[in-house]
C-alpha cells in the first residue's frame, strides 16, 4: 500500500498506461473540437485522468485502459452523431458525455427517421430534442389546441414553428399563421421609422428566426408573398375566422384575458393552434393582469386542448440558460416566502401581482 502521501497522479504513472488514437477523417473536426477548443476542453474535463490531444484529423489518448475505453464509448457517440446531423451544439455534446451508459445511443443516435419534423435548408434536421418536446410533439398530433407553457430556451417557439412548417409541407393545412402580442420587454422602444412591416418586425423577428431555420430563403419569401405564411400582431386578429390553417401565439403571457379568449375564438375549420408562453416574463403594465394562468386553468380537461409544461431541463440554448433560470427560481421562491412571512407577522394581505 502506498505511502499517505503520495497523490492519485503518483498512483496513476505507476500503473500500466496505453495509447490509443481515434480518427476523426469522417466528421468535421471543428465541429468535433468546438470553437476554441470548447468541446475538447469539455472532454478533458469529463476524463480528467486522461492526456487527450488532438493532431489535425486525430485524437491522442494516453492513460488507464478502462478510462480509454470510457473516453472511447462517448466520443465514437458523438462521432456517430456529426456523421448523421453533421452540427453538435457545445450544449449536446456535453449531454452526450455526461449521459449514462446507453442513454448517449437511444437519445441522440439511433433516433427513429420519423422523428425528425422538418428538413431544412442543406439538409439540417429539426426535431424535438428532449422528452417534454417529444411530448409536445405527440400532444399537437393528437389535439387541436396546445397550451406550451415553460422557461425561456426550452424550445417552446422553435418546436411549434417546426409543427406548423411539417404540417404546411404535408399539406394538412393551406397556411400557418404567426402571432404575437406586441409588447415591450421593459423598454421603451418610441416612435420606429418605416412602413408597418417594418414597425412591427423587430416585435416578430423571433418567429422569422425559427422559419429561416427551416425553410430555404427564396422557398419563405414566395410563402410570405402569397400569404401562405402569416406573421402579424395579435391585434389584427381580431374578427377573423382561420379556417384550414396552423395558428401560433407566441409569448401568450402578454395577453390580457379577452385578447387571449379573441384568439382563441378565432379557430375556425381544419385548424389546429398553439399557445406558447413563459408565465414568469410577463412584460404587461402593473395594472393589467396576463391571461395564460386563467386559460390554462379552466380549459383543463377539455377534449381536444392539451397542456404541456416544460422545464429547466428541456432549455436547448447555452448550457448556462438552464444555471439561471434555477437561480432566478429559487431567489423568487424565497422572495415569496419572505412576503408570507411578512403578511403573516404584519397581518397585511398584500396582493401579489406577478403570475407564475
Amino acid at each position: 500500500m502506498p505511502p499517505a502521501w503520495v497523490d492519485l497522479r503518483t498512483i496513476i504513472k505507476a500503473c500500466a498506461l496505453t495509447e490509443t488514437i481515434i480518427s476523426l477523417n469522417s466528421v468535421n473536426p471543428i465541429e468535433f473540437f468546438g470553437v476554441n477548443n470548447g468541446k475538447l476542453d469539455l472532454l478533458k474535463r469529463k476524463f480528467p485522468l486522461l492526456k487527450i490531444l488532438s493532431r489535425g484529423t486525430q485524437l491522442k489518448i494516453s492513460g488507464a485502459p478502462e478510462q480509454i475505453e470510457a473516453a472511447k464509448e462517448k466520443i465514437e457517440l458523438i462521432i456517430q452523431y456529426l456523421e448523421r446531423n453533421g452540427h453538435l451544439s457545445e450544449h449536446y455534446f456535453e449531454q452526450i458525455l455526461g449521459g449514462d451508459e446507453g442513454d448517449g445511443i437511444d437519445n441522440f443516435v439511433e433516433r427513429n427517421p420519423n422523428d425528425i419534423l422538418v428538413f431544412g435548408p442543406n439538409g439540417k434536421t429539426i426535431r424535438a430534442r428532449t422528452a417534454n418536446q417529444k411530448r409536445m410533439v405527440l400532444a399537437a398530433d393528437k389535439n387541436d389546441i396546445v397550451f406550451a407553457i415553460g422557461p425561456a430556451g426550452t424550445g417552446k417557439t422553435y418546436t411549434a414553428v417546426a409543427l406548423a412548417v411539417r404540417a404546411l409541407k404535408n399539406k394538412i393545412v393551406k397556411k400557418i399563421i404567426l402571432t404575437r402580442p406586441a409588447v415591450e420587454a421593459g423598454e421603451n422602444l418610441g416612435f420606429l421609422p418605416g412602413d408597418l412591416k417594418e414597425k412591427i418586425d423587430p416585435y416578430l423577428r423571433p418567429l422569422y428566426d425559427a422559419l429561416d431555420d427551416m425553410i430555404p430563403a427564396d422557398k419563405l419569401s414566395y410563402y410570405m408573398s402569397t400569404r401562405t405564411i402569416e406573421i402579424a400582431p395579435l391585434a389584427y386578429m381580431r374578427g377573423r375566422t382561420l379556417d384550414n390553417a396552423f395558428i401560433i401565439l407566441d409569448e401568450s403571457q402578454n395577453t390580457n384575458d379577452l385578447q387571449l379568449k379573441m384568439f382563441l375564438t378565432r379557430i375556425g375549420a381544419n385548424a389546429k393552434a398553439i399557445i406558447t408562453g413563459d408565465p414568469t416574463q410577463v412584460d404587461l403594465p402593473r395594472n393589467q393582469r396576463s391571461g395564460l394562468e386563467k386559460a390554462s386553468r379552466i380549459l383543463q380537461n377539455i377534449d381536444g386542448i392539451a397542456h404541456i409544461q416544460l422545464d429547466e431541463e428541456d432549455v436547448v440554448r447555452h448550457r448556462l440558460v438552464k444555471a439561471i433560470i434555477k437561480a432566478y427560481d429559487r431567489e423568487h421562491k424565497k422572495e415569496e416566502a419572505e412576503e408570507q412571512e411578512n403578511n403573516s407577522k404584519y397581518g397585511g394581505t398584500k396582493k401579489n401581482i406577478r403570475v407564475s
